[in-house]
Order: structure tokens, then C-alpha cells, then sequence
């Protein structure tokens, strides 16, 4: 079996357990934009591909994924997973499976506040959040938020434009500064991640792990 880890960047931990697990009954190879990510050079074989955004990044992809007779492909980072969802009926026809869930599903999952929709449309509970600052402000008045709150980007990753808000003044600011702003509740309290593990064949959970946030 042959692993193909598209932007392995700094996660030489992840290439290293591929490689490990195959124990050299196949090859672990990875991709990334720039020959200063760390974790290509752990693998089997690396390829220095285009940027995800750049014109003709997929079709780069699917050539190694024929060269190498890729047997799977995922990312290491989410602004590739709609890509490659969206991709994916390519890669099957050359006999390389995306690891990666549907497209609407991959779509959801990044988009916070689509996300906190459907969590409220399921009876989980979760922090209130907002795309329109002036019906913030109006359940800022009557108590059913306060500050101070956290202002980010709808989409968005690896913390970035991430702030931490205590008045309306910096909401004004950040809102003019940047576009497709959320607001959203502050929680304080113990930090808890859960990787959840689904078998790709019976579509059934195998495993949950959780552990506590630093």
C-alpha cells in the first residue's frame, strides 16, 4: 500500500507513524509548496508541488498519484480538504481513494458559523455566535452575551485574525479591517480535543480519543 500525505509541512510525526505502521510493505510519500517543510524529508519520497491555490495543483497531484500507484491520499491542512472532496471522483478513477469525507460535510466543518447552525439544529449545546455585529450588539444589551468575546474569521485556520474582543470599539475595528467576521461566545474553562475515528468501509466509529488542551 502506498500513502500519499499531501502538505505534510511540519508534521514529521505523522509521516513517521505512516511509515511505521507499513512497516516497508509500501511507500509513505509526501507533497508540500516549499523544500523548508521538515516532514517531506522523513518520508519514502517527496515532491515539491504548486501552492493548493495555483492553477493546475490537482492535476500535479493526480500525475504522483499514477506514477506512485498511490493507493490514498489525504491532507494535512483543511484548505485542501474541499479540494480534494470536491476532487474526488478523479482520484478514484485512476484507483487512488481520498481519505476525506463528503464535500457538504467538509464544507460545514469549516465554515464556523454553519457549523454552529447545525449543531444547534442537532440539541448539542455550544457558545452563541454571530455574522452580524449590530444583533450582537443587540444581545449584548439584552444580556444574552457579553464581553468579552472571541472575533474570527467564518472561514479560517491555524489561529489566523483570531482576537480576543473586550469592547465594541475593537469589534468596529476588526470589522473594517477584515471581511466575513464572526462573533463569538467566550467560554472559560478546561479545554478538551476529540479525534474521532470512522472506518471508511461500515461508515461506523471505531475509536474516540480524548485528551485534555494545555
Amino acid at each position: 500500500m502506498n500513502i500519499l500525505i499531501l502538505s505534510a509541512g511540519t508534521r514529521n510525526k505523522v509521516v513517521q507513524y505512516f511509515k511505521r505502521e507499513l512497516a516497508g510493505e509500501g511507500k509513505v510519500i509526501a507533497s508540500d509548496c516549499s523544500d523548508l517543510a521538515p516532514a517531506v524529508y522523513d518520508a519514502d519520497k517527496f515532491y515539491l508541488v504548486p501552492r493548493i491555490d495555483e492553477p493546475g495543483y490537482i492535476d500535479v497531484v493526480l500525475d504522483i498519484c499514477k506514477k506512485e500507484k498511490v493507493d490514498g491520499v489525504f491532507s494535512l491542512i483543511d484548505p485542501e480538504l474541499s479540494l480534494l472532496a470536491k476532487e474526488k471522483e478523479r482520484f478514484l478513477a485512476i484507483g487512488t481513494q481520498p481519505i476525506i469525507s463528503p464535500y457538504d460535510l467538509v464544507e460545514t466543518c469549516l465554515d464556523k458559523y454553519r457549523m454552529y447552525r447545525l449543531l444547534g439544529d442537532m440539541g448539542i449545546p455550544t457558545g452563541r455566535c454571530y455574522v452580524d455585529k449590530e444583533a450582537f450588539y443587540r444581545g449584548v444589551e439584552k444580556g444574552d452575551i457579553s464581553y468579552p468575546v472571541f472575533v474570527k474569521p467564518v472561514k479560517g485556520s491555524a489561529s489566523i485574525h483570531i482576537n480576543k474582543v473586550y469592547g465594541e470599539k475593537e469589534v468596529e475595528v476588526l470589522f473594517d479591517l477584515y471581511d466575513d467576521l464572526m462573533i463569538q461566545e467566550f467560554m472559560d474553562g478546561t479545554e478538551y480535543g476529540a479525534d474521532v475515528y470512522v472506518d471508511m468501509l461500515s461508515g461506523k466509529c471505531t475509536s474516540i480519543f480524548c485528551e485534555r488542551e494545555n
